[in-house]
């Protein structure tokens, strides 16, 4: 991951602008984790050299990778909900945009060091900052 200061930033409404893409490529992480986890589970401790698990590695780190030329991070390494992190700036600090792959639209954000577990609600005002609010509070 790359240090905060070296991140592209979103705001809440460009963050959703990513939402298509950001959720077709979450869609294929969780597909293929599931399937290589299935596999492991299956197989036992054989199947970790197997190469179609490490084709699906390769396949998974991919998509992640994609993730990450589009500036979040994907963060559900048990391959069940989907977890996605924008770089973003609330009140004047670093946070992450938090989504989840069930939810409709960005709603949460965490502090970078609270994980989902911090998760609260974005201010209205980052929220509709393109219709007037400024996300800084200045006028």
């Amino acid at each position: 991951m790359k240090t905060m200061d070296k991140m592209k930033y979103f705001t809440p409404e460009e963050a959703e602008r990513t939402l298509p893409l950001v959720r077709q490529i979450v869609q294929d992480i969780l597909t293929a984790g599931q399937q290589a986890r299935q596999y492991v589970q299956t197989l036992g401790e054989e199947a970790e050299s197997h190469p179609w698990i490490q084709e699906k590695i390769q396949e998974i780190q991919a998509y992640i990778q994609e993730l990450e030329d589009i500036g979040c991070y994907f963060k559900d390494w048990n391959f069940e909900i989907g977890l996605v992190d924008f770089p973003a700036i609330i009140n004047g600090e670093q946070v992450f945009l938090c989504w989840r792959s069930d939810e409709t639209h960005i709603r949460y954000y965490h502090g970078i060091h609270e994980g989902y577990a911090g998760r609260k609600p974005i201010p209205p005002e980052y929220l509709f900052a393109s219709q007037g609010a400024d996300p800084n509070g200045e006028k």
